[in-house]
């Protein structure tokens, strides 16, 4: 099974940016951490982040010929892109959400992820290992 994780914008500043919430772990060490994770799942995983929008689109798009599932953290974008949310609920793949922090518990404008309803699930809340916990999801799907 191939899984694409694809990681929204300013998740290439982890470990910089604000390490009380999203802790000091780089991109590099998470990217890491899911490959190590994904071959104990006996899961091929690429990882690619893009901060823009039309990026992650592409990314999405050009997954239904060479991925089996994504896992996506779209950042900032789960809050109100409709678009990225247009692009899963398009690709006929299953698609599982996955954030680092607790969105739930967050501000106010990060409590609802419009890209969430496009997904097959979610996870957040438990730093780097939502990751794995949303590729354990789509390998479950998968196996169905």
């Amino acid at each position: 099974m191939r899984v694409l994780v694809i990681h929204g914008p300013n998740l290439n500043l982890l470990g910089e940016r604000q390490p009380e919430v999203y802790g000091r772990q780089t991109l590099a060490e998470l990217n890491d951490f899911i490959a190590t994770s994904a071959r104990d799942l006996g899961v091929d995983v690429a990882c690619v982040q893009f901060n823009s929008e039309g990026a992650i689109i592409d990314a999405i798009h050009g997954a239904r010929s060479a991925y089996d599932a994504i896992v996506i953290n779209p950042g900032a974008y789960s809050h109100y892109s409709y678009a990225i949310a247009d692009a899963i609920a398009s690709i006929g793949l299953p698609v599982v959400e996955a954030h680092l922090s607790n969105i739930a518990g967050r501000e106010e404008h990060r409590r609802t992820s419009v890209t969430a309803a496009a997904c097959a699930g979610s996870v957040s809340g438990f730093g780097a290992r939502s990751y794995v916990l949303a590729l354990r999801a789509v390998a479950q799907i998968q196996e169905k």
